[in-house]
């Protein structure tokens, strides 16, 4: 078995080319589906944010899952191979588990030391386990990611003050307007982003917030959570009106197609009306023809980087702590995946020793007659049960435990030796 991951970044692939590869949670369902039903696909597990679709699998054989997964992201995408590839990383066994690891410490992020990515792994992990994708494998490499990102956001301070994309995007508004306190600003959508932009506008001076939606109930919900500021919610329905009186507008929302376009923001620009459109949403809200129209200045999560840009230096040198931290993660996870290997020496062990068992209970039953045997079964059964559980106990744990791995390899030989158990291990599943 070997462990893999397929996929593209903010590193490797521009906004365009990244929303349309970006999976709706209404549609991960079928995605687990397909992956599965791949010939050399054992276990697979898919992460997909605003900056990432990544898939881990656990495959059979390498090159064949590889090229499953390609196939995969190239009819869901729509994307031909040859213009897919260039934009895609893979990364092999060491290389993938440390890049998870770095993933779920926020190490990887566009915004260095942000921690919501850190709930959309654990979320992977939940949705992997629930479509039935993610096995022995993968489940213990996710949970060993949480715990990295963990560490890495309790031990270090790399996520003191960290930004998320929300900040950012902030940020962004203030190197271009320098002060907000005075700007009409309108959000569409309610979901964890915009929470976090609503934080960060009032810290920035923003006293006039309006938020769009199209359940009010998830809006009021939203601005319950700032008393301090008088936050008006609208339906969707009220979003060209609400625009057409504000001077910034942030979209944060789940559709998959752009609200946002020439079209429909013409008849609202009238006269010498400016406004500023900051697009955080993968796959985008806002369409790439609003750039025609000569008052709007338009910016998208790709626009970041000039915002992260300014911090990136100082929080570099913290991230060289939570370097060591995640080796010691990635040990211990190889540690685990190397004590595979006793798997089948310890099951063909166990399989015999219960053969012997059932074989020498049945003899001694027969011996002891019926009436004897029906009443005190039970009780013999347990007492049998326990002594072969008892004697295998420490040959087991010694075995799962021994980190050396030529040493452990010698201990599994004289057990497959000693027991004559070669050729029901050969005969059998590696993991079973």
């Amino acid at each position: 078995m070997n462990i893999a991951v397929i996929g593209l970044s903010h590193k490797t692939a521009p906004v365009e080319v990244r929303e349309k590869l970006s999976i709706p949670e209404a549609e991960i369902e079928s995605a687990f589906a397909n992956l599965c039903n791949g010939t050399h696909i054992q276990e697979v597990a898919i992460l997909s944010t605003c900056n990432r679709l990544e898939i881990y699998v656990v495959a059979s054989e390498m090159q064949p899952g590889i090229r499953e997964v390609i196939h995969f992201l190239s009819e869901s995408s729509k994307l031909p191979i040859k213009e897919l590839r260039p934009h895609l990383f893979m990364l092999l066994h060491e290389d993938a588990v440390m890049h998870l690891m770095r993933v779920a410490a926020g190490l990887d992020s566009l915004v260095l030391g942000e921690g919501q990515i850190l709930a959309q792994v654990k979320q992977t992990h939940k949705l992997g386990q629930q479509y039935k994708g993610v096995g022995r494998i993968l489940n213990r490499l996710f949970k060993q990611a949480i715990t990295a990102g963990k560490r890495v956001r309790t031990e270090t301070s790399i996520g003191t003050g960290a930004v998320s994309i929300s900040s950012a995007a902030v940020e962004l508004v203030m190197m271009k307007l320098e002060t907000i306190a005075d700007y009409r600003v309108a959000i569409v959508g309610a979901g964890k982003m915009s929470r976090l932009l609503v934080q960060h506008l009032i810290s920035k001076g923003a006293t006039n917030i309006s938020i769009i939606n199209r359940s009010l109930g998830r809006a009021r919900e939203l601005t319950s959570k700032f008393c301090e500021v008088n936050i008006p919610v609208y339906e969707l329905s009220e979003m060209m009106e609400i625009i057409q009186k504000s001077d910034i507008v942030f979209t944060s929302t789940g559709a998959t197609e752009p609200i946002l376009n020439k079209s429909n923001l013409e008849p609202v620009l009238a006269g010498d009306r400016s406004l500023m459109l900051v697009d955080i949403s993968v796959p985008r809200n806002v369409a790439t023809d609003v750039s025609e129209l000569a008052n709007i200045r338009s910016f998208n999560v790709d626009d970041l980087k000039e915002v992260v840009a300014q911090n990136q230096e100082s929080r570099r040198k913290m991230a060289m702590e939570a370097e060591v931290l995640l080796e010691e993660e990635v040990e211990a996870f190889e540690v685990w995946w190397s004590s595979l290997e006793t798997v089948p020496t310890i099951n063909c062990l166990r399989q015999k020793i219960e053969g012997i068992r059932e074989q020498e209970l049945e003899k001694a039953l027969s011996r002891l007659g019926s009436e004897f045997a029906e009443r005190h079964q039970e009780v013999i059964e347990a007492l049998t049960r326990g002594i072969v559980n008892k004697i295998l106990h420490d040959p087991m744990v010694q075995l799962r435990a021994q980190q050396d791995i030529e040493a452990r390899r010698r201990a599994m030989q004289t057990l497959q030796t000693l027991f004559n158990l070669e050729s029901e291990i050969s005969s059998g599943s590696q993991y079973s």
